[in-house]
């Protein structure tokens, strides 16, 4: 459960795409907390390059736990996206994570165009990726990073709820963004007026046993995540931003 807990929580930081102006050179840190205990940190970078002769949005993001933590429970992750600049539809989206034993890496190349996705998936104990794995998908879905990015280009209020097609894990499903509440937070950028967002997956996801998660996003030009909470039957996660930069 900890490990899904930490992709959760390293996913959905990652939302930092606005719409009046998307990052082009942008770098966020985040102080991870498991209850009072800090436990390590997480990074979220954005960048525009070409892939395939096109330019296109790399956004991708670590997270790992501290040297107390480590001795807990260790992560050390890796995530990355590649995705189409006009609508942030995903073209690849890559796992590699490491948290305690646990071991995954995992990689979708998505043919928006043709309309299918191939899923590769790495066999740790033979040391070498398994046989394509080919699923039909629509043109127009997204990955974990894009997908709540994709919120950040769209007009929210109160109540609204945002359905988006993502794929991940050799499977495509129907997510929904839920427009909670609008709250007033102190952040490292002020007292902010944010959005409390609480992203799900349906059916068989990897929200699954993780908890109730909230997002609470800037009600601003910038709409910057500035917290991320997820609540579980032994406690509680949190990601806060604690800086803000340019990615060198």
């Amino acid at each position: 459960m900890i490990k899904k807990i930490w992709v959760i929580l390293f996913c959905f930081i990652c939302l930092n795409l606005y719409s009046l102006g998307l990052p082009t050179n942008e770098k966020l840190i985040f102080d991870i907390k498991y209850g009072k205990i800090s436990a390590g940190t997480a990074t979220f970078n954005t960048i525009v390059t070409t892939f395939e002769d096109q330019e296109v949005y790399r956004i991708f993001t670590t997270a790992q736990t501290n040297s107390f933590f480590d001795k807990v429970f260790k992560v050390r992750d890796n995530i990355e996206s590649i995705s189409t600049i006009d609508s942030l539809y995903s073209l690849r989206f890559t796992k590699n994570l490491n948290e305690g034993t646990y071991r995954q890496h995992r990689i979708h190349r998505n043919y928006l165009k043709e309309k299918y996705s191939v899923y590769l998936r790495f066999n740790h104990k033979e040391n070498k990726f398994g046989d394509p794995v080919i699923i039909e998908i629509p043109s127009n879905t997204y990955d974990l990073l894009t997908a709540i990015s994709k919120v950040r280009t769209i007009n929210l209020e109160p109540g609204d709820v945002i359905p988006l097609n993502v794929t991940v894990d050799g499977k495509n499903y129907n997510a929904l963004a839920n427009i909670l509440r609008k709250e007033k937070i102190k952040t490292i950028l002020g007292e902010k007026e944010c959005f409390v967002v609480e992203p799900s997956l349906e059916g068989d996801a990897i929200f699954r046993q993780t908890g109730v998660i909230h997002v609470w996003i800037t009600d601003d030009d910038q709409r910057i995540p500035v917290l991320l909470q997820s609540k579980v039957i032994f406690g509680h996660f949190r990601a806060i931003l604690a800086e803000v930069t340019t990615h060198p």
